[in-house]
């Protein structure tokens, strides 16, 4: 989940929110503002409610950040990479750069995000308590027991055991704790997402059916959204079996064709576009790679630019670009293949470029070693 605009850094991490977020504050904040607040406390100024529900929207969400930071946190003190953290429409995303090292650093990274919704809401849950004894009864005390219950909530939710909610994660450390089988405890925690999706969307379908409307339809939604992506990780899981004990160097392409930086747009399409059979290239200085650029890149640049722009201008930069060793194992490198948008490792020895990984190099290698296991057999 890409962000559509960054809020700076936390903890070292990039923060950033996708636009679907501001269609969730919305909602939120009209929903306690204009009928959930308005029912239960009833006689105050139309601005008292509209403060109260815009503030509880503000917190709750600074809540979510808080769940996804503890996150990252722990990752990075586990010995994960995290490339950074996004608020979108179902909450948010820690993006971390690899997998937990053993199943007792998947449990720390997971269970530390509900623990955190737990304890936020306990502390506002405490404060509401502590306003209704000294006689508050009033707005309020409404919007600190409305944050102290949807946090409690979003805890429980979460550490329900199946994929991609933190339980799934749980659950997937202590299968792999059993079996010693990281693969085959993902698949269990997608399978457990699946059953999941599919109950939350059967469960929303007859409360539109019986006159729940919104709440049904947001129900099947989080269903529908579990279900894909239980599959995407059960696809992740079997692809990481396959591919066990394969290294980057049986994979790459090796010695690459290269073009340099400084060639503009018009004169690569002009002169070297069809002596070039892959579609995407490295762009190299002394044999390093500082950038790489897709034939997509080169597309979208419109053909009166085209003599004005070098490739270094359209490429993915340097700092983006995602770099892997011949000898290491490709199962660490997939996760890492998202980083840049064009979806391709450049592999190097000592900085100069060796060879290269695109996706149609992960796909005929997981043909080949699902064909390997077929013969096996």
């Amino acid at each position: 989940m890409r962000a559509s605009f960054r809020l700076g850094r936390i903890a070292g991490v990039p923060v950033g929110v996708n636009w679907s977020v501001l269609v969730i504050f919305a909602l939120i904040a009209w929903g306690l503002s204009a009928r959930q607040f308005p029912e239960a406390y009833p006689g105050e100024p139309g601005w008292a409610y509209l403060l109260a529900g815009l503030s509880a929207a503000v917190v709750f969400f600074a809540g979510l950040l808080a769940h996804e930071v503890s996150h990252a946190v722990v990752a990075k003190r586990n010995g994960l990479g995290v490339s950074g953290i996004t608020l979108w429409l179902f909450g948010g995303v820690a993006e971390l750069r690899g997998d937990a090292p053993n199943p007792g650093a998947e449990l720390r990274i997971a269970g530390v995000g509900p623990l955190v919704s737990l304890l936020i809401g306990i502390f506002f849950g405490a404060i509401a308590t502590a306003l209704a004894v000294v006689g508050q009864d009033g707005l309020l005390v409404g919007a600190f027991a409305w944050l102290g219950g949807i946090n409690l909530l979003l805890a429980v939710f979460n550490v329900l055991p199946a994929a991609p909610l933190d339980g799934g994660r749980l659950l997937r450390a202590a299968v792999w704790k059993w079996t010693g089988d990281r693969n085959r405890a993902a698949v269990v925690a997608a399978r457990a997402g699946w059953g999941l999706g599919a109950l939350l969307i059967a469960f929303g379908l007859w409360q539109f059916l019986a006159g729940a409307a919104v709440g049904g339809l947001w129900l099947a939604l989080i269903g529908w959204f579990l279900i894909g992506a239980a599959a995407m990780e059960e696809r992740q899981a079997r692809t990481g079996a396959a591919l066990r004990g394969v290294r980057v160097a049986d994979v790459m392409t090796p010695q690459p064709q290269t073009v340099s930086a400084g060639v503009s747009v018009a004169d690569f399409v002009d002169h070297y576009l069809f002596a070039y059979r892959h579609s995407a290239l490295p762009l190299t200085e002394d044999d390093r790679p500082v950038g790489l650029v897709t034939l997509d890149r080169v597309r979208g640049i419109p053909a009166n630019r085209r003599a004005g722009t070098t490739l270094g201008e359209v490429s993915c930069r340097a700092d983006e670009l995602v770099l892997a060793r011949p000898e290491e194992p490709l199962t660490d490198l997939l996760p890492r293949l998202s980083e840049c948008a064009d979806g391709r490792a450049l592999v190097v020895t000592d900085g100069r470029l060796v060879g290269i990984v695109s996706p149609s190099d992960i796909s005929r290698a997981v043909q080949r070693s699902t064909l390997r296991d077929r013969l096996k057999t």
